[in-house]
């Protein structure tokens, strides 16, 4: 079973997402380096969780397509 994200971890998400669609990949390495980049965060576990969804994300998009 999986881990659920919180509401807060979601909406930020998909707005990073939505405004740096090009950025991100499939690979959550990658994404971890792009969000070192776009936001300034002291906890690995917060910025690792979110690079973790924003992968999911991709990956769920590309299959819709």
């Amino acid at each position: 079973m999986g881990r659920i994200k919180t509401s807060m971890i979601k909406n930020l998400t998909k707005k990073l997402y939505a405004a740096n669609k090009p950025l991100f990949k499939e690979d959550f390495n990658s994404n971890k380096l792009v969000l070192n980049e776009l936001i300034k965060t002291e906890s690995k576990k917060l910025r690792n969780i979110i690079a973790g969804y924003l992968t999911r994300l991709v990956k769920q998009e590309r299959l819709e397509e």
